[in-house]
Parts: structure tokens; C-alpha cells; sequence
């Protein structure tokens, strides 16, 4: 499709003999939110990895900028940022450790000011030097999310990104999902609540892809 970054044709994905979706097209410009919604086992989660390229659709084919991505493409992982159920944090580390990590493992070398800042838009100021496993599930899901704004990526997937989340801290990531938008930035997030973003909010029901 014209002027789309990322487009997915007639994906569909199978757990051993049976088909949890097919069909699926999807495309993503600048600016866009996609809310993936289903119940649970309508493969969310799944198709997540798909568009991330960790695992391989059964069938159809995913492209970025025109061009076919094949699993666990260098060039394209490093366009996007996966957060998956789990934090993919390191409890004995924290959280700005946490987040200099991350980044040096994306090829990038911040300052621990800038690692602050990233954890402040989150509203995580007071526990910056705490190690991660004292922190509250809420905190630490905070605490991942904050690499977001540490590491730009152009294409965000995330995966139940608030879980776990007060309504204040919700409304953190509300207010950096949308600059992340406005600056051009792309979301796919499978959701089980209606996220507010301004923008163009598209939204894809997997409930209607099941066999």
C-alpha cells in the first residue's frame, strides 16, 4: 500500500494443527496507531512476534518499506522496540542500570542524565538507584517502558503495555505514546483497553481471523 512503512498480506499463524488466525493485512504509516484487540488465545501475542520477526508467519509475507523482512533481520530489529509480557529486566541491576544496559545493547552509549529523564517521563525519579527487585510490579513494568523514551525507535510493539499500571502512570505513557506519534513514530499494541492517542488510531480484531 502506498506510503506504508510496514505492511503484513495475508498473515496467519498455526500452533501445531490448529489455525489461531489468518488472513491478517495490515499496514502502518507514520503517525499510526494499530490496537490489536481479541480475547485471550485469538493471538495477539503471536502476531506481535510476527511483525517483530522473532518468529515466522505459517503463511503470508511482512514488509518494511517495500521490501520482504525474513526472521530476525538485523536491519529491520533495529528500527523497532519489542516489549513483550515480560520486562526483560535485570532484578539485581537498577533501573537506570537497567536502562544504560539496554541502550549499550542497542548500540548506544547515554548518559545517566539522560537515562534519568527517561525514567522521570515515567514518573520513577525516587527509585532511579534502587535495585529492580525491590521495586512493585507497577514500577518495574515503568521501568521497562522507560527504555522507550531512552532508545528511540521509529516502530514500537508492545504487548499489554499497561498492565499492571495506576491511572497516573498510565497517563505517562498516554503522554509518550503520543510525542512518540507526533514525531512520526509507530505503534502496534495488543490491548485489552482502548489506549488514548492522539492521531490516527486504527484497530484490528483477531476475534474476526479465527477459524
Amino acid at each position: 500500500m502506498a506510503d506504508a512503512e510496514l505492511e503484513g498480506r495475508e498473515l496467519g499463524v498455526r500452533r501445531g494443527y490448529r489455525t489461531i488466525f489468518r488472513g491478517i493485512d495490515l499496514s502502518l504509516r507514520r503517525g499510526e496507531l494499530l490496537q490489536v484487540i481479541g480475547p485471550n488465545g485469538a493471538g495477539k501475542s503471536s502476531l506481535l512476534r510476527v511483525l517483530s520477526s522473532l518468529m515466522p508467519p505459517a503463511v503470508g509475507n511482512l514488509y518494511w518499506q517495500g521490501r520482504p523482512v525474513r526472521a530476525g533481520d538485523p536491519d529491520y530489529l533495529a528500527r523497532l522496540a519489542y516489549l513483550g509480557h515480560t520486562n526483560g529486566i535485570y532484578p539485581d541491576l537498577s533501573a537506570i542500570e537497567n536502562l544504560q544496559f539496554a541502550a549499550r545493547m542497542a548500540g548506544q552509549r547515554p548518559t545517566a542524565d539522560a537515562a534519568r529523564r527517561a525514567l522521570s517521563e515515567l514518573g520513577l525519579d525516587g527509585v532511579a538507584d534502587a535495585p529492580v527487585r525491590t521495586l512493585s510490579q507497577g514500577q518495574r513494568r515503568r521501568v521497562a517502558l522507560a527504555r522507550l523514551a531512552l532508545t528511540p525507535c521509529e516502530l514500537w510493539l508492545l504487548d499489554e503495555p499497561v498492565t499492571s499500571l495506576d491511572e497516573a502512570s498510565s497517563a505517562g505513557f498516554d503522554a509518550l505514546l503520543a510525542r512518540h506519534l507526533h514525531h512520526g513514530g509507530m505503534a502496534v499494541i495488543a490491548t485489552h483497553q482502548r489506549l488514548r492517542a492522539d492521531g490516527a488510531v486504527l484497530n484490528l480484531d483477531l476475534a474476526l481471523a479465527r477459524t
